[in-house]
């Protein structure tokens, strides 16, 4: 069944230009909606398009997915595409699986780029995925799934050999709370294929996160990354399974020049910068600052 049309009004943010869309009635009340967007007492997701991107919020202080109009497969977002650094260890993966679906563009980056991959996304919020068609995203089939849902509860009932990991699953309040402990890296690390791993977007102040990145650590046996992405103010915490994950950044190199061309990425750049955060140990430093 189509999703029932959107509530269209100007975007009342001064620094958001363009048209805000909202899942609301067609007599909605334009006023009030504009009083609560402004005051962030609005309780649902909306959208931004200003003609050239199309952005979804849940508060305009934390930008949840952004797409480009013209070209609604790319990665608009800087931490979205150093996600994808993940094609440097498993080129090839099978069976993929998102936690937090937001606008869809990992979904579509995979969707197009890996044809041999199976994708599937979880979202806890029925209103992020009623947007999928204003954010072009591809319909339910072989490849694709689409599960309304809580994301460690999904993973708890998930058959094991899930290649890769990826979660990106912020609300207004941060990090969904179900994500955020021990019982969820470790049911991760158990239905992980042995050369699966997990990437994990964190947003905000890296140290608000210590407890959780030691979690991964011990998890994970040490095999954690921690990648900052200055450009949006987050970092990226990939966890390894392979107990013999000793990586050979050489090699990893000469993968990023050859996958490139094919993802549009500047993966070299990426892996330069995971390298560097390998050898930093910032996972480590976290908890001695003196490091």
């Amino acid at each position: 069944m189509p999703a029932p049309p959107l509530f269209e009004m100007p975007s009342p943010f001064i620094t958001e230009a363009g048209r805000v869309l909202l899942h609301e009635p067609a007599d909605a009340d334009a006023e009030a909606l504009r009083e609560r967007l402004l005051a962030e007492d609005y309780d649902r997701p909306f959208v931004i398009d200003d003609g050239e991107h199309r952005s979804l919020y849940f508060t305009l202080r934390l930008i949840q997915s952004s797409m480009r109009t013209r070209t609604p497969d790319a990665l608009a977002l800087r931490y979205t595409q150093m996600m994808m650094l993940f094609v440097l260890f498993l080129p090839r993966p099978q069976r993929l699986a998102l936690i937090g679906l937001g606008g869809g563009s990992l979904l579509k980056c995979c969707h197009r780029h890996l044809p041999s991959s199976h994708f599937t996304a979880i979202e806890m919020d029925a209103d992020v995925i009623a947007f999928r068609e204003l954010f072009a995203l591809p319909p339910d089939g072989e490849r694709v799934s689409i599960v309304h849902g809580d994301g460690a509860v999904w993973l708890a009932e998930a058959p094991p050999g899930l290649d890769v990991l990826l979660v990106d699953a912020f609300t207004g309040a941060g990090l969904a709370p179900s994500l955020a402990g021990a019982a969820f890296f470790e049911q991760a690390a158990d239905t992980l294929a042995e050369r699966g791993l997990l990437v994990l977007n964190l947003a905000g102040e890296v140290r608000a996160y210590a407890d959780l990145v030691g979690i991964a650590r011990s998890v994970f046996d040490d095999r954690v990354i921690l990648l900052p992405v200055p450009d949006d103010g987050n970092h990226l915490l990939f966890a390894f399974k392979d107990p013999a994950f000793r990586p050979d950044w050489r090699r990893l190199r000469q993968l990023a020049v050859q996958a490139q061309p094919r993802f549009g990425l500047d993966l070299p750049a990426f892996a330069e910068r995971l390298e560097r955060a390998a050898k930093h140990r910032l996972a480590e430093r976290l908890f001695d600052p003196a490091r």
